[in-house]
Order: C-alpha cells, then sequence, then structure tokens
C-alpha cells in the first residue's frame, strides 16, 4: 500500500473518532436546543376520521390522514390579527361538534402548573366572522356547549356563559373571591394533586351545567416573596392546605339554563370529603359525581339527578389508598359503564351494570394497564395500554367489552402510546426506547401503517455525530431478597479495567418510573454529557414505583421514604460491587421526590454515598400539601413515626458526604420553607454543604438562563466531588 494511501485511511480514520467523540455542551442542551426532538404540535383527529389538522407556522392545516396531503388552510391568524383585540398569535384552538367553529386561546400567563388565563376568541368558519369571549381581561378554561350555541368560562373565580348568537353573557355565580370563594376551577391542592382545573361540565343536551364550588376561607395561607428590582419585594399569598390543616369545603351545584338557578347536588354529607371528578352520565338529566373520604380509601360514584334523591352506583374501598383516574366511560346503550380498578391486585378493565354489579372482568393477569384509550361501541372493542410483556415496557392492545378477541395493536418492543380517531379507524401511534426518541405514525384499523407523521431522524444523525453511549438495562436482586430493575451508561471508552465514579439518577415516587424503556428528553443528553466525561450513570427504580402490581407500589403506605431509602442504598451497594465502578466515588442526584430521596440517602447511607445533589427537596412531610401526602402517609398526628422517621431534618447529623441543596424561592409546591428548615438543621449540626436558591423560579426552575445556571453548577459539584 503506498504512503499516500496510509496517510489517506488514517485521516479518514482521525475524522471519523473526531466525529464519534464530539463533546457535548451544556449550551446545547439547555439554551441552542441542538438536540431538539420534533413533536406534533396542534394535532386533532377530525370527526370524519379521514382527516386531521395541525398548528403550523400560527395556522391551523388541514391534511389527508392517509395520503398526507395538504387540504385546505382552516384558519390563518396573521390575518385577523389586529381585530378585537386578537395579538395574532395562537396559543391553542379548539373545534365546537360539528367543526363550523374554532375557539382559539392567545395571550397565555400561567397561575400554577396547569392552570392560566387567556384570551379567547371565536372564529366562525362560514363568514369569518370573530367574536371575543370577554372583552376586558383575560378569562380561565373556555368551553363550547354541546350544542355550540354557548361558551361557558371562568373570571375571577365566577362562573359565566357567553351566547354565541347575541353576544350576550350571563352570571351563573356571583359570590367568587380570590382565597375564599372560587366557583367552576379548582384550588390549587386540587389542581396539583387530583390533576384538573376545569370544575365546570356541560351537560349533553346543553341545558345544565355541573360545576364544584370551593369555600377556601379556612384554609391556611401560605405566601412567597417576589424579588424584581423594586424597593420592596411583592408578595404573593394564596391557600395552601398542609398535612392535617383544613380543606377547602367543596359541593357540587347543577345550573339550569332555563330558569337562570343553580341548585345543590345532595350526595350526602361532604364533610372532609373530596369531589375528585364529574362526569356526565349518557342520560342528560343524570350526573355521576365522585366522592372520596379524605383517607382516600373509600370511593363512592354517585347518580345525580335534580329533584330526585341521588343513589350510590359504585362502592369501591382499599385497604390503603384509591389512585383516581378517568376511566370510567358510559355506554351508550345505557346499560353499563367501564372502569380500571386495582381490587384484584393489578389495575385492570371491568364492566358494570348501572347498578354497580360487576358483569366481567375485561383484562386479567399479573400486569397493569397502565393508560385506558377509549370504546369502540360500534365494533365491541376497547383499547388501552398495558406493561403486559414486562414492566419496563408499554405495548397499545384492543379487546372485546366481553373481554375475549385480545390483540395486540402496537409491537412489543419499547414504549407505545396510541390516540385514536372518532371513528376508531385510524390512530397515531407514538413510539420510543432509551436509546431512540419518538416518532409518530398513523395506522389504520388493521394495523397497517399509512404514514410516518415524524420519525426524528435527526437525532439519530446527532446520536452518531456525538458518539452516545447506549442506555442497558440490568437487574439485581437486594439483601432482602428483592429484584429490583434499572438502567445504567457506561463512560465512553469503557475498559472494565478501569474504575469509574458512579452517579445515580432516581424519582422514587410512588407509583412512578424511570427504569423504563422509553425516550427521557433532556436528561438523556446531560447523562450522556456526563458519561463523556468519565462518569458512570445509573438509575434503579425501588419498591414503591410502579406497572409491578398493587402491593408493590403500596406497600410504602405510611412509610413513605422507608423502603426506598433503603433499596437506593442497596443499589448503590450493588454498583460500588461491580469490578469497573470506585466505591468510594457513588453519587446520587434527584428532584421534588427525588431530592427527597437523595437526601435520606446522603444521610441514611452515609456509608454508601459520598455525594448527593437534591433540588427542590420535601425535607419532612408535614409541610407538604394535604391530598397527596396524606392519601400516602394519613396525617401526622395519626402517623408521628412515619414522618419523623422517614424525615431527612432529623438525620442532618449523619452528614458525611458533600451535599448540595437547590430550590426556587417561588415554588408554589414544594415551598423553599422545605430547604431553609433542611439548611436550619445542617448548620445545627455544624455540617458544611452548598445551597442555590433562584429567585422567582417555581418548582421547575427554568427560564432566563436558570436551567443552565442549575445544570452547570450540577456539573461543576460532580466534577469537584465525585470525579
Amino acid at each position: 500500500m503506498r504512503i499516500s494511501q496510509l496517510i489517506f485511511l488514517l485521516l479518514v480514520s482521525i475524522t471519523t473518532t473526531s466525529i464519534a467523540q464530539k463533546p457535548i455542551t451544556l449550551e446545547d442542551i439547555w439554551r441552542d436546543g441542538t438536540f431538539r426532538e420534533k413533536r406534533v404540535p396542534g394535532f386533532n383527529f377530525l370527526n370524519d376520521g379521514r382527516h386531521y389538522t395541525r398548528l403550523v407556522d400560527n395556522t391551523i392545516k388541514k391534511y389527508d390522514i392517509t395520503t398526507g396531503d395538504f387540504v385546505e388552510d382552516i384558519f390563518d391568524a396573521s390575518a385577523i390579527k389586529g381585530q378585537l383585540g386578537f395579538e395574532g398569535k395562537m396559543a391553542a384552538y379548539t373545534f365546537n361538534g360539528d367543526e363550523t367553529m374554532i375557539l382559539i386561546e392567545s395571550e397565555t400567563k400561567s397561575i400554577y402548573r396547569h392552570s392560566y388565563l387567556a384570551e379567547y376568541h371565536v372564529y366562525d368558519l362560514a363568514n369569518g366572522a370573530l367574536h371575543a369571549v370577554y372583552e376586558d381581561g383575560k378569562i380561565m378554561n373556555a368551553t363550547f356547549s354541546p350544542d355550540s350555541k354557548y361558551i361557558a368560562y371562568v373570571w375571577e373565580n365566577d362562573l359565566y356563559y357567553y351566547n354565541i348568537d347575541n353576544e350576550e353573557t350571563l352570571p351563573i355565580t356571583s359570590d367568587g373571591e380570590k382565597n375564599k370563594i372560587i366557583n367552576g376551577v379548582t384550588d390549587w391542592v386540587y389542581e396539583e394533586e387530583f390533576g384538573f382545573v376545569k370544575a365546570f361540565w356541560w351537560s349533553p343536551d346543553s341545558k345544565k351545567i355541573a360545576y364544584i364550588r370551593f369555600d377556601e376561607s379556612q384554609v391556611p395561607e401560605y405566601t412567597m416573596t417576589l424579588h424584581k428590582d423594586q424597593v420592596y419585594p411583592e408578595y404573593v399569598t394564596f391557600k395552601y392546605p398542609k398535612v392535617g390543616e383544613k380543606n377547602a369545603e367543596v359541593s357540587a351545584h347543577l345550573y339550569s339554563l332555563s330558569e337562570e338557578n343553580s341548585s345543590a347536588i345532595d350526595v350526602g354529607d361532604l364533610t372532609e370529603m373530596y369531589i375528585p371528578r364529574v362526569k356526565w352520565t349518557n342520560d342528560p338529566d343524570v350526573v355521576c359525581i365522585y366522592k372520596m373520604n379524605r383517607h382516600q380509601n373509600h370511593l363512592q360514584l354517585i347518580l345525580a339527578e335534580a329533584g330526585k334523591e341521588s343513589k350510590i352506583m359504585l362502592d369501591e374501598k382499599n385497604k390503603y389508598y384509591i389512585d383516581i383516574h378517568d376511566n370510567l366511560t358510559f355506554l351508550k346503550d345505557g346499560k353499563g359503564f367501564i372502569w380500571t380498578s386495582e381490587k384484584d391486585g393489578y389495575n385492570h378493565i371491568y364492566r358494570y351494570d348501572m347498578d354497580g354489579k360487576e358483569k366481567c372482568a375485561i383484562t386479567k393477569g399479573n400486569f397493569d394497564i397502565t393508560a385506558f384509550y377509549g370504546v369502540d361501541e360500534e365494533n365491541d372493542l376497547i383499547y388501552y395500554q398495558a406493561a403486559e410483556q414486562s414492566p419496563l415496557q408499554r405495548e397499545v392492545y384492543q379487546i372485546s367489552t366481553k373481554g375475549k378477541k385480545k390483540k395486540l395493536v402496537s409491537p412489543a418492543h419499547g414504549t407505545k402510546s396510541a390516540r385514536f380517531s372518532s371513528t376508531y379507524d385510524y390512530y397515531t401511534l407514538i413510539s420510543s426506547d432509551a436509546n431512540t426518541t419518538a416518532t409518530y405514525a398513523v395506522y389504520n384499523r388493521k394495523g397497517d401503517l399509512i404514514r410516518m407523521l415524524e420519525d426524528n431522524a435527526h437525532v439519530k444523525k446527532l446520536q452518531d455525530e456525538y458518539g452516545v453511549q447506549p442506555v442497558e438495562f440490568f437487574t439485581f436482586t437486594t439483601s432482602e431478597g428483592v429484584e429490583l430493575n434499572g438502567y445504567m451508561i457506561k463512560p465512553k471508552d469503557f475498559s472494565e479495567n478501569e474504575e469509574y465514579p458512579v452517579f445515580m439518577f432516581q424519582y422514587s415516587g410512588p407509583g412512578s418510573q424511570q427504569a423504563l424503556d422509553s425516550w427521557r428528553g433532556s436528561n438523556y443528553w446531560w447523562f450522556q454529557m456526563l458519561a463523556q466525561e468519565g462518569y458512570l450513570i445509573a438509575c434503579v427504580d425501588g419498591r414503591g414505583t410502579g406497572a409491578r402490581g398493587e402491593e408493590f407500589k403500596k406497600m410504602t403506605y405510611q412509610q413513605l421514604g422507608h423502603y426506598e431509602t433503603i433499596d437506593q442504598i442497596e443499589a448503590g451497594k450493588y454498583l460500588a460491587s461491580l469490578p469497573y465502578t470506585d466505591p468510594a466515588k457513588v453519587g446520587i442526584f434527584g428532584w421534588s421526590y427525588g431530592g427527597y430521596m437523595s437526601s435520606l440517602c446522603i444521610l441514611k447511607g452515609a456509608n454508601t454515598f459520598s455525594t448527593a445533589i437534591a433540588v427542590a427537596p420535601v425535607t419532612n412531610w408535614k409541610w407538604y400539601d394535604t391530598i397527596y401526602t396524606e392519601r400516602f402517609m394519613r396525617t401526622s398526628q395519626e402517623n408521628p413515626d412515619g414522618y419523623h422517621d422517614n424525615s431527612p431534618v432529623y438525620f442532618a447529623d449523619l452528614l458525611k458526604g458533600k451535599y448540595l441543596l437547590v430550590h426556587g424561592s417561588a415554588d408554589d409546591n414544594v415551598h423553599l420553607q422545605n430547604s431553609m428548615e433542611m439548611a436550619r438543621a445542617l448548620i445545627s449540626a455544624n455540617k458544611q454543604f452548598d445551597t442555590y436558591i433562584y429567585p422567582n423560579r417555581n418548582h421547575g426552575i427554568y427560564g432566563d438562563n436558570a436551567r443552565l445556571h442549575l445544570y452547570t453548577k450540577m456539573t461543576d459539584f460532580l466534577n469537584e466531588n465525585l470525579k
């Protein structure tokens, strides 16, 4: 071989190696969006089941599902900019029932995690007319009535409805008052822990509205301090019920549009009770109210009708607690409903008659149903997601309402989720695994691939360009005989003859999963960056996590943190025992519940973990909210040992390693109080630690370089103390 050929091959080799090892930077991840994957925003199946719309460049565009061909622009927001206060930029859109009108959201302003204010306009597709739903400010949760004649919404804690034809607005309630009375939207704790904001529901015939009223006048207040370059800081005060304190008093009401008045819905005594859901039956006169006790282990589904005595449709109890869900579907024939429950030890689908008598268990087996997609009654099929093949995976299935003819709809590898058209003739399958970002594809009823909406092929190219390491799954058995699932990312140029520092990540909260064969988003790239720098990344799901049945998930009941800490310490010891790790350099990181866990681990596992990072941690459950904490722990008066023995603030004297404590000062969820009390305990114990406070940032700590700043600090902290 000629020397020139050798030189050429050497140069190719060097170039290839250089490309494969291109360094990942924090700026790539958190500032420049280098690795940002593409999604399918504003995607909606249309009623005909054949077409869909997407929001593209501020325009709602219509496409043919089968070909992907563009059909028409349904609405161009730029064409009406400046009309009736519309600024020209859509945040979201909703069609009415017959798709002749569009409700446009714009100028949104966040309140808490899910809630927000927005300006709403109605656009008539037939004549191009635009109407402002409310002209004097931003409102909440504007919603079409089923007959498309009205739009209900909430403004300043009162419920209203707007007549589209004559543009008249009528009040439904008038007693709304900040930090006192709320009508039609939820209070802070319902929003955060029951996961819904809009607390009003149109009847199927559009003649009535059911809604929840919250009287939070007796709920204690919490105040956050915002620093905005003013002479005095700004104080934000809101109602936040902590463990054992007063909750808002709730009541259910029914408003009649024809009679223009409201009446209370009789669901019995609501003292120390929750109304976590309301759902109309197919009978426009009968509404179903979920009623749950404060311990959240007794749920009743109550059928209520104006002027008639209510009746209990379903009564379910659990020795631990019941997770609230939206999987109640009333069958159109009026003969029953579909429901999911963990009553046999795993989450499964059941069919009941309207008297609450079980007709059949539609799904069975030692696996959990992880999502319920709906019922195609015309073809007698139910669609759902399950962890049937493995707790690490998710598949999509169909089955008859009698529990027969089960069929796997999706491939079994990785994690699959689906969105179905109204006719169930087509569905979008979202697929990913731990090493592959999400793809979005359309399939027909037969399971034939129609077309790919987004394959994110550019991310695969970036993975090749930056020479990422594969995510590898593993299991190990603890000293107590418990088999746990985990994954790891080995360092660049891995050698079993080297000893690498171990950096563990976890969340560990009840029912959660991190060791799941799915794409993990931005943290994936941070972990890959750390692997490039010589860290071995690992994550283990301990007891209390999901997709392994009720007993595994709920064994942490009244002892949050106890078994999870034991399992993370066991995981740390296992990883430290591997021939290619440095047993003196095992670190752990977590956010929120994960920060709570990393705090417990650096304290109770001081001989295992040398380093820990806790972001926005709970440090004593008595400082967290009623619904979440009491679901798992009851109150501190009922369970004093469970609270004391698993609160990091009481074990500050055990700290030996390096500890970084981070919090946002405007965290409305896990209050800064938690980190301030933790810092106080550490100082009292004369323990050195690092702390970062992010002014005016909430639980997510983002905006104005906050994420880049935080991850820079965490990376520097690891390089100084763990590497």
